[in-house]
């Protein structure tokens, strides 16, 4: 097992249940739809991958491998650009602003998910010694 994966895990679960709380009753008054839609994604991204963080590191206990550690490095960093992004993103438009240029934060986070899962590939397809 590795512990950082579960606690960054179920850290980032927990906390996924209360934005979407937030966001279905504190921001559905004040949002559009597609706004409240944004929102709703960045929450369903983070849930997928607070559960994969939860995965991965129960799979390493099966597979003990460097590959699944960063696995981990690249959903928390995912996590946090993609879905904090969304959240960053919906927020500052009800006060009429928007990212900007570092909107670009939103994709690189997405492409941060896609390492994650390569690495949790690389890591259960490596050979081990007989």
């Amino acid at each position: 097992m590795y512990k950082k994966a579960l606690t960054a895990g179920a850290i980032f679960a927990g906390l996924a249940v209360i934005l979407g709380a937030f966001g279905a009753h504190a921001l559905k008054s004040i949002l559009q739809d597609d706004q409240l839609k944004i929102f709703e994604t960045g929450v369903r991204y983070q849930f997928y991958h607070a559960i994969a963080l939860m995965v991965t590191g129960i799979v390493y206990a099966s597979f003990p491998v460097k590959a699944l550690k960063l696995a981990t490095v690249f959903f928390n960093t995912g996590i946090i650009l993609f879905s904090g992004s969304l959240y960053l993103m919906v927020l500052m438009s009800t006060k009429g602003l928007s990212l900007g240029p570092i909107g670009i934060i939103t994709p690189i986070g997405g492409l941060f998910f896609i390492l994650g899962w390569g690495a949790i590939v690389a890591a259960v397809t490596k050979k081990t010694a007989p």
